[in-house]
């Protein structure tokens, strides 16, 4: 797999840090040329959330991996993270890449309904994985506290995230695997990769207060929408997904019996088959 950070023209948040040293959204890329599959991890995760279990997906597909503007090893700059100033970040990075299909788990569905929102001639298609779609702030903050006692430390208190990411980074870095032993190691080391601003904000600005309602509408049926969800999901709740898909013809939910937020590790051999399913036919190698 090709890790890629190209030079390109300055991008917008060069102007709002004085310690911006990629000039690019980090990004992983394999696969033959020509369909090509972008997928975007949650909120705190990073390319190795994928990594690792594409299978013949990455045979068929052009795959491009992204770490979201602040996580990973991407830039994180002294910015707000708004969904606008997500989406610019991914559209200087996917420009080159369009058409492509978006699959996205947890935040990076919101990412993805947003940019296809905002640029439908680039995709050709969606697969929203574990969609945390809850109606409204209060909704969201009530539900996040109710879950499990990892996500209520983490999303539940912006004012606790913040502390953790200013001051025990390293060391919760350390314990992570070990509070969600239930994710591939590596996924959850990866979880402190960010800053303390990007993580907030991006909590508070796309979690909490993006209506991605709003962005379904003007989407209209102008591409295909599957939703992956599992019905034991207690950080994003079948039912919000449910109600997001409501009377829109070119959404369809499917639903896995006894998964969690996590379908890709829990429900893989229905999981990845579902995505392929969701996929244009590929096309012979030609870019």
């Amino acid at each position: 797999m090709n890790i890629i950070s190209r030079p390109q023209a300055q991008p917008f948040w060069a102007q709002t840090t004085r310690a911006t040293t990629l000039q690019t959204l980090h990004i992983e890329e394999s696969g033959p040329r020509g369909r090509t599959v972008v997928y975007i991890p949650g909120l705190a995760g990073t390319t190795r959330y994928w990594r690792g279990h594409l299978d013949a997906l990455q045979q068929n597909y052009h795959t491009v991996l992204v770490d979201p503007l602040g996580f990973g090893d991407s830039p994180r700059p002294w910015t707000r993270y708004t969904i606008e100033n997500h989406v610019e970040a991914l559209r200087q990075v996917l420009n080159k890449y369009a058409p492509f299909t978006l699959v996205g788990h947890s935040m990076g569905t919101l990412l993805s309904v947003a940019y296809a929102a905002r640029h439908p001639e680039q995709v050709e298609g969606l697969v929203l994985v574990s969609l945390p779609y809850y109606g409204g702030k209060e909704q969201a903050v009530r539900i996040v506290r109710k879950s499990s006692p990892f996500y209520r430390m983490f999303f539940g208190n912006v004012v606790l995230a913040a502390i953790i990411c200013m001051l025990t980074r390293r060391v919760f870095g350390r314990l992570a695997p070990y509070l969600q032993p239930d994710l591939p190691r590596e996924v959850a080391a990866d979880v402190v990769k960010h800053s303390w601003r990007s993580f907030t904000s991006s909590l508070w600005e796309v979690i909490y207060n993006y209506d991605a309602k709003r962005d379904a509408d003007l989407l209209g049926d102008r591409v295909p929408i599957l939703c992956i969800h599992g019905d034991r999901d207690p950080i994003a709740p079948l039912a919000g997904a449910q109600a997001l898909a409501k009377d829109r013809p070119n959404w369809r939910v499917q639903v896995l019996p006894g998964v969690d937020h996590h379908p890709l590790f829990r429900a893989p051999e229905t999981t990845w088959p579902a995505i392929e399913s969701a996929l244009p036919p590929r096309l012979a190698a030609s870019r």
